[in-house]
């Protein structure tokens, strides 16, 4: 693979904000997967551990692993769904959202340290163009 192909800059571009991010966020008690799963269950009307796995694009056996874990942490809780009592909802406890709001500020210095090399407006364009480029899920 050459080292201007786009799967090689790609990669080796997420390699280094991963890199950031995994001690960025030691201080949370979290990792960058973790942190997904809360950001997607804390922005949002309650859902289930299915419709988070739906959102975030992953499988329902990983989903589950992921919320049992923040559930020990105590960081996530779950109830039953009032309308389906087959479904439980998952939630961020008052401690996940804390830690969410903690971890976002740290999450956006890291990505503003991995930013920084470029010109003023690049990081702007950037993120604009992989927006476009990433199509919208139909579930929200």
């Amino acid at each position: 693979m050459s080292s201007r192909s786009l799967a090689y800059l790609l990669k080796h571009a997420n390699a280094r904000l991963s890199d950031l991010m995994g001690p960025a966020l030691e201080p949370c008690g979290i990792d960058s997967r973790e942190y997904g799963v809360l950001s997607v269950l804390g922005r949002s009307e309650p859902m289930s551990q299915l419709e988070a796995a739906q959102r975030m694009g992953i499988d329902r056996t990983t989903m589950v692993a992921m919320v049992d874990g923040l559930e020990r942490k105590g960081l996530v809780g779950r109830r039953p769904h009032p309308a389906d009592r087959r479904k439980n909802i998952v939630e961020p406890t008052e401690r996940g959202r804390a830690v969410l709001a903690e971890a976002g500020r740290l999450v956006a210095a890291a990505e503003e340290e991995f930013l920084a090399p470029l010109p003023d407006g690049d990081a702007r364009l950037l993120r604009d163009a992989l927006e476009r480029l990433i199509p919208p899920r139909s579930d929200g």
